[in-house]
């Protein structure tokens, strides 16, 4: 066989491991598992860290007010050093709003050395919520909606299933042409790197969350130190499942039916930053993995057409797939 035709060969058996052995990452049935409603409904404390988040609290902020939860809850907010003014439309909002649950707007100042900018807002949400003994923390991004049960079926999960923390990825917006073509390919590489059955599977190796809706048993999150043994992560979501996990908690992690993002991407510039902040960092900014991933990614997704077409002008029936069919014609 040709070179052309091992790259076809080698292309198609990536592609079959893809199908069998990645723990069906293509299929979307992983929602918030069998779940009742507990006999008591716990404290919750939301944890919201937020930085110039004025375009979008209008719209998701109220969704958490609003929360049609059967127990007691209270958001803190973290306004973490904004310059457009989120503290106080925050609190604005909270005032004029129908509210189901109290707000708390935090203001943490300049992080540490050695602390990123997000971690360093929920580690003081966190610490003020602690101080109500809560016993499950949600930790939610400021552009994250949520319908008015979100909560209510995040608890009933996590207790019905045992689980110290429940995670859903959050419905990303596909309303630009941009975000229709991009969105979905995130969303499929992301499960593909992070298949949720191996996620929610008792004992996994494999451990991921997503950052936009984090439910987190309290107990759970101090056994494992969160946030200061993930202080210097980029990927913090990723890294405080892991970091759950190795202590003995059980994670779960699938798609959302009740929570979505609500920030635009309507430029490919925008949808770029969103995923290059942390493509690089998970390779740990090694040129070697990147120049790997870059292979990979060839040999999958571009070596097949390229075999199909450069195949078919060469004749190199293997490459191109054309050997049962001319084998089919002869018998006719």
């Amino acid at each position: 066989m040709s070179a052309l035709a091992w790259i076809a060969v080698v292309s198609l058996v990536c592609w079959l491991w893809l199908l069998l052995g990645q723990g069906f990452f293509w299929r979307t049935d992983q929602r918030l598992p069998d779940r009742s409603a507990p006999a008591d409904w716990p404290y919750v404390a939301v944890v919201v860290p937020a930085r110039d988040e004025a375009q979008v609290l209008p719209r998701s902020l109220p969704t958490l007010l609003a929360q049609d939860y059967p127990g007691e809850a209270e958001i803190f907010l973290v306004d973490d050093g904004s310059s457009d003014g989120t503290g106080e439309l925050a609190r604005a909002l909270a005032a004029r709003e129908e509210c189901a649950l109290p707000l708390t707007v935090v203001e943490p100042g300049e992080p540490e050395p050695g602390w990123t900018g997000k971690l360093w807002a929920l580690r003081h949400g966190i610490a003020s919520a602690l101080a109500r003994e809560p016993e499950y923390l949600l930790l939610t991004d400021a552009d994250i909606a949520h319908e008015p049960d979100s909560l209510r079926e995040l608890v009933a999960a996590a207790r019905s299933n045992g689980l110290d923390l429940v995670s859903q990825m959050a419905r990303l917006r596909v309303a630009s042409g941009w975000e229709r073509l991009v969105v979905p390919a995130f969303v499929y590489f992301f499960a593909q790197l992070y298949p949720f059955r191996w996620i929610n599977r008792p004992g996994a190796r494999t451990a991921a969350a997503a950052g936009g809706c984090v439910l987190l048993r309290t107990e759970a999150a101090e056994r494992a130190r969160i946030p200061e043994s993930v202080r210097q992560a980029v990927i913090d979501d990723v890294s405080v499942a892991r970091a759950v996990s190795s202590s003995g908690g059980r994670i779960w992690l699938g798609l959302a039916e009740r929570v979505d993002s609500v920030r635009p991407y309507p430029r490919l510039a925008d949808l770029w930053r969103m995923i290059a902040r942390s493509a690089y960092a998970q390779l740990r900014h090694s040129p070697l993995l990147l120049l790997g991933t870059v292979v990979g990614l060839a040999l999958i997704y571009l070596a097949p057409p390229v075999a199909l077409f450069a195949g078919m002008a060469r004749e190199d029936a293997v490459a191109a797939g054309r050997r049962t069919a001319r084998a089919r014609g002869r018998l006719v």
